[in-house]
């Protein structure tokens, strides 16, 4: 493989091209919490290492990386490269139907609470509201327990797009919000969260029912989301509405 050649050719991706063809790909995106996930695509393992090398040489530590647990050789490959289990997420199939998650007839908690569906939000509120638990979770469990999907924001921005989202709201006060993600005749359940002070009254539950059900009235059959596996809460929410665990993911970490 004398005759790859590697090239920075944006600030975040990377060609590797052999005989006039690109024969690898890498990327780099760095979530709103400062962590930079790094991905490589290459066929070939040698490929795969010098690609994956020349953008170590080039980025700084520490760097994340997403793996399926069971893709054990894209594992090893990572390994070679001094990547480390950082943490393990469980993978979840939600149905919609509210026979099949039990859900049918659920009320909203006690103390009137009511849920804003999505795109009815507003951003202002919103962001206060993300800034608030993004706090409170950094000041506790830390934000790397959340999912760990790559949101390339600029540093320190907060969502604006209530189309996303659908938002608990107490009092005039936005509490909780659901983030979900529409991808053809699925979707992806990226993140409920609620304010602390507002937590253990129901309204996790009430906006998981609230997302499923506008899910299924517009034809879509089920969603998936990530759950880290310290997260006791989060897996008791995930499989009281009968989600299925499909698989496990790994976020590998080079310090």
């Amino acid at each position: 493989m004398d005759t790859v050649m590697i090239t920075r050719v944006a600030e975040d991706r990377w060609e590797a091209v052999a005989d006039d063809r690109i024969v690898g790909r890498g990327d780099v995106s760095q979530r709103p919490d400062g962590r930079r996930f790094i991905s490589v695509d290459a066929w070939q393992d040698a490929v795969f290492d010098r690609l994956a090398a020349t953008m170590l040489t080039q980025l700084p530590e520490p760097l994340h990386t997403l793996v399926g647990e069971a893709d054990h050789d894209l594992k090893s490959s990572w390994e070679r490269l001094g990547f480390t289990v950082g943490r393990r997420e469980w993978e979840y199939v939600l149905p919609t139907r509210s026979y099949e998650t039990g859900l049918g007839g659920r009320q909203l908690p006690p103390g009137s609470v009511t849920i804003l569906p999505a795109g009815e939000a507003d951003a202002d509120l919103l962001r206060t509201l993300d800034r608030t638990i993004r706090a409170e979770v950094e000041a506790t469990v830390g934000w790397h327990t959340m999912p760990a999907e790559v949101l390339p924001r600029p540093a320190g921005c907060t969502p604006a797009d209530p189309s996303k989202y659908a938002t608990a709201v107490r009092g005039g006060e936005y509490v909780g919000l659901i983030r979900v993600a529409r991808v053809r005749r699925r979707a992806r359940i990226g993140l409920i969260a609620i304010r602390n002070d507002e937590r253990r009254h129901g309204i996790g539950r009430a906006l998981l029912t609230h997302a499923l059900d506008a899910l299924h009235r517009e034809g879509i059959d089920s969603a998936w989301a990530e759950v880290d596996v310290s997260n006791a809460a989060a897996i008791a929410l995930a499989e009281g509405v009968g989600a299925r665990r499909s698989g496990s993911c790994l976020e590998l970490v080079r310090r």
